[in-house]
């Protein structure tokens, strides 16, 4: 006589089917000590409500003609989370987030606001999922969904990739130290700067304002690139490295 599934929440509420033969008629279903709510019955199958409980218990099932084998159901507790990394990323998502906590290893879903994404279980104690896109961006709740309910309490921020708009000035000498403004949008959380593949020191004035200092390059033309925890954007040849007089 099989059970599905054969664990549920402590607090109950875990619809449960119960499968075997002449079980029609069931007049009572048993958790341990408490009665099941029978929601519905035929004879190879009772469906059920869990009542709340807590470790494991037989179950049975009562019908005019006795009372059947017990079978074992398993309460499983809430999860617990206790961080999520990283915090942020990109709107379009992609990302591969790791929460850790306990009671995880039943997880079926983590919920990034109203959508739903499938984990992957480590142990217990760790899962990793990747993030679904979202709606915009900002900051969206993190639940993860198991066998023992959903808990909540992490918080994942959505950020939209970078642009530049425009630099100033666009050249400079080919020594570098120039100091550069550099505008555009989404620059708060800008994690590097590169003028033709070169990192250049910067400091963020605001979401939509660098401050950057040319690095040393070789005359010409090159592509400057801020990458951030939304990703990176490009100008193509935004700036013209300047090569010194000679004599």
């Amino acid at each position: 006589m099989p059970i599905s599934p054969n664990q549920g929440s402590t607090g109950g509420g875990t619809t449960v089917v119960i499968t075997g033969t002449s079980l029609g008629g069931a007049t009572a279903v048993k958790f341990g000590t408490k009665n099941a709510t029978i929601t519905a019955n035929t004879p190879t199958s009772v469906t059920v409500t869990s009542p709340s409980g807590t470790g494991t218990v037989p179950v049975t099932v009562t019908t005019p003609g006795g009372t059947s084998n017990p079978l074992q159901f398993f309460y499983v507790g809430a999860p617990f989370k206790a961080s999520l990394a990283p915090v942020s990323g990109v709107t379009a998502g992609g990302d591969t987030v790791t929460i850790n906590g306990s009671g995880l290893s039943t997880a079926t879903a983590v919920h990034f606001g109203a959508t739903t994404a499938t984990p992957t279980v480590v142990n217990d104690g760790q899962l990793t999922v990747t993030v679904p896109a979202g709606a915009a961006p900002g900051p969206v709740s993190v639940s993860v969904t198991t066998a023992g309910g959903t808990n909540n309490g992490l918080t994942y921020t959505y950020i939209d990739a970078p642009t530049i708009v425009s630099l100033n000035p666009t050249s400079g000498p080919a020594s570098g130290g120039t100091v550069v403004t550099l505008t555009g949008t989404n620059l708060s959380t800008t994690q590097s700067v590169n003028f033709g593949g070169t990192l250049a020191p910067f400091s963020v004035l605001s979401d939509t304002s660098l401050s950057v200092v040319t690095p040393a390059g070789t005359a010409g033309a090159v592509d400057v690139t801020v990458t951030t925890s939304g990703g990176s954007a490009t100008a193509v040849g935004g700036f013209t490295y300047v090569a010194g007089p000679g004599i």
